[in-house]
């Protein structure tokens, strides 16, 4: 896991000194070592975290055999070995899963991207044609950030990198805001930077001279692979399989592979097949006094019962707000969301650690959340959206004024039910209106649009689309590499696989509709996972923000919300009129305070 950087000049006057400030900015992805390549076009940079091959060879850029080209790589090709014994006619010198993804390209194009199995970003410089290739993940799971102009094209693994260039202005984008403050995050293409833009999950770039192309090569909405699934048997069976082979491959390393283990479904699922293939794995449970937090009791039976080196780090909710100005500051750009995961990672890597898996995921595969059951049970009653509007209207008017029926008024209201209108309203801070009360209306041009449809599959995959389209790709997993590559720890995500998700996507709504969460995941895993952890009562991974923004964070958040109320492209008075709503309990939720507080915080860091 590492940190790419890259300064094209379409006037050949590339000057090397800007490459360093880049990866410079980005010294916390790859403590291990850095290295750069330049000439009068391009200029490349890397910053390395060590996790195969660890010898000073695979430092990069790693440069192709015949001389030719040259490669900087984020991520982890997890069928490595296996991909690099098909390429018989290529002399490797180093054992890196880098080389071969380079060896791979000068094989077979951007049509080796159909070969590699993981979490990446990469650029390939061929510098006899001058042409640049940069590709991200199916997923989304690395990042990308790009920005050209007439002269150079920069790109990097973080938004900061680029901005530490001084060569973008560093201008708020009007319409990223509105997808922040309705969504908590920035979804790409988008970024909060005018004319910096995120390069989409499963796409890739080439550049050649000042032309750049973009191109899909995976979408979620149209697998590769087509499955007839028939029976329950046979879906649990292949789930199982799938399972065990995506934990299996992220074990592939050259350090110790960890795990976070909660106590839950998803996370107890990977430590158990982890247990299958390695012995004794680390695992490692953040616990608590309080016991309304606290899931170690769980953690500990399965600890107890895959007979793994168990580390119980015992914190306090005070622990979190003493680290929150440390994860405001290693926030790359803004989110609601993911303070917590800062913490956890810092406190894993303390036990030099490198390496840690996750069960984020289980949820958005798995229909874990409570929200697939409502889309099921709303989606299999179109029958009500054929009736006339003005009846509708008039029962959403009759619902209870309160938050258990707001949502189901508000669509009674749509012209049509679609996961484009149900999604946003699941997912959702703030409703479209506030956010154009908050926005100056002369300076919002359009509004946010989410292509989020995919009626050729069952009605729950429909929704899983849209988790891994929305929330997924676009704050848990962003949130997840920025938070821990912060502290330089690489997180692996074996629910993120893209072989599983193909598979799991296209099994009937019959077999996966749940009876107790996660059903079809717990049994296709047979016995693996004692009752007690089945059909616990679910805690959430939240602490008492609420109560911390009236009282210890009162004047740092007040401080922020005025700042923000103050900004040119904010309506004056509606920040502080949300606040002072807030403070009296007058229907506006911390969460709500909290997406600006944060946008406050990082604009004056990254942007004033």
């Amino acid at each position: 896991m590492c940190g790419i950087a890259g300064n094209i000049n379409f006037n050949n006057q590339n000057d090397p000194s800007i490459i360093k400030v880049m990866t410079n900015t980005m010294a916390h992805r790859g403590p291990d070592a850095d290295g750069f390549y330049s000439d009068n076009y391009i200029s490349l940079g890397h910053r390395r975290l060590s996790i195969i091959d660890l010898s000073e060879q695979a430092n990069q850029p790693i440069y192709s055999t015949c001389g030719n080209y040259a490669i900087i790589f984020n991520g982890e090709i997890y069928n490595y070995a296996e991909v690099k014994n098909s390429l018989t006619t290529y002399q490797f010198a180093t054992n890196s899963d880098t080389e071969v993804v380079l060896a791979a390209y000068i094989t077979y194009g951007a049509k080796s991207l159909e070969l590699l199995k993981g979490m990446f970003a990469y650029a390939i410089y061929n510098k006899q044609t001058n042409e640049v290739f940069i590709a991200r993940d199916r997923l989304g799971v690395k990042p990308v950030y790009y920005y050209k102009d007439d002269t150079c094209f920069l790109f990097a693994s973080e938004l900061r990198a680029i901005l530490a260039t001084k060569i973008v202005p560093p201008k708020v984008n009007k319409l990223a805001l509105q997808y922040y403050l309705v969504l908590q995050s920035v979804y790409a293409p988008h970024t909060i930077i005018q004319n910096i833009v995120q390069l989409e999950a499963g796409h890739y770039i080439i550049i050649n001279e000042n032309k750049v192309e973009i191109k899909q090569y995976w979408d979620i909405k149209n697998p590769q692979q087509k499955f007839e699934i028939n029976s329950k048997a046979d879906a649990q069976s292949n789930v199982l399989h799938l399972m065990q082979q995506s934990v299996a491959r992220r074990l592939v390393a050259d350090v110790p592979v960890a795990a976070f283990l909660s106590g839950g479904i998803d996370s107890s699922a990977i430590v158990g097949l982890m247990a299958q293939v390695t012995e004794a794995p680390q695992t490692f449970n953040i616990a608590f006094n309080e016991a309304d937090y606290d899931e170690s009791t769980y953690a500990e039976i399965i600890a107890t019962k895959f007979k793994t080196k168990h580390h119980k780090i015992l914190l306090s909710p005070q622990t979190f707000l003493d680290e929150l100005i440390n994860a405001l500051n290693a926030m790359d750009t803004p989110s609601g969301d993911g303070i917590n995961s800062y913490v956890v990672a810092k406190e894993i890597v303390k036990n030099n650690i490198k390496v840690a898996m996750s069960g984020v995921g289980g949820d958005e595969l798995f229909a874990g959340y409570p929200s697939f059951k409502q889309w099921y049970s709303m989606y299999h009653k179109q029958w009500i959206w054929k009736s006339p509007m003005a009846l509708r209207k008039l029962v959403a008017n009759l619902l209870p004024n309160n938050s258990k029926y707001s949502r189901v008024a508000k669509l009674l209201q749509q012209k049509q039910l679609d996961i484009n209108t149900f999604y946003p309203l699941i997912r959702q801070v703030y409703d479209a209106n506030t956010v154009h009360k908050l926005l100056q209306q002369h300076t919002v041009n359009q509004n946010i649009k989410l292509n989020l449809t995919a009626n050729n599959f069952p009605s729950l995959s429909q929704f899983s689309i849209a988790e891994l389209l929305g929330y997924t790709q676009n704050t848990l997993l962003k949130d997840t590499d920025q938070f821990s590559m912060a502290v330089s720890l690489e997180v692996r995500e074996p629910f993120f696989d893209h072989d599983l998700i193909e598979y799991v996507l296209q099994i009937p709504d019959a077999i996966k509709l749940p009876t107790y969460p996660k059903q079809l995941l717990v049994e296709s895993l047979g016995d693996l996972l004692p009752p007690e952890i089945v059909h616990r009562k679910k805690k959430g991974f939240t602490f008492p923000w609420e109560h911390w923004m009236r009282n210890e964070l009162k004047a740092f958040c007040h401080k922020l919300i005025t700042d923000l109320n103050n900004r040119d492209f904010i309506e004056n008075g509606i920040p502080l009129q949300l606040w002072n709503n807030f403070l009296q309990n007058k229907d506006v939720k911390w969460s709500q305070i909290w997406v600006l507080v944060v946008l406050e915080y990082w604009l004056q860091k990254n942007v004033d």
